[in-house]
């Protein structure tokens, strides 16, 4: 099963990269951009697993290593079985 996890900033935490590319976006002429926050995706591959199983799995893998929980926040799904 392949799992994609987005980790992405709080909304109360300041994205100085979102800026810069806010930015450069504007500066490119595109003026429709009214806001830009960066973030990682991470696609996973887990063997064996039920859905139930990934589903009490992955929320650990995301909590414990791939986000910071004090700053960031995360979602995910299932990509394919």
């Amino acid at each position: 099963m392949r799992v994609r996890i987005l980790v992405s900033l709080k909304a109360s935490v300041l994205d100085p990269q979102g800026q810069a590319v806010r930015n450069a976006l504007h500066t490119l002429g595109y003026k429709a951009v009214e806001d830009v926050r960066q973030g990682k995706v991470f696609e996973v591959d887990l063997a064996g697993l039920s859905r139930d199983e990934a589903a009490r799995l992955v929320p650990e893998i995301a909590h414990k290593v791939l986000a910071n929980p004090i700053i960031e926040t995360y979602a995910w799904e299932i990509l394919e079985e």
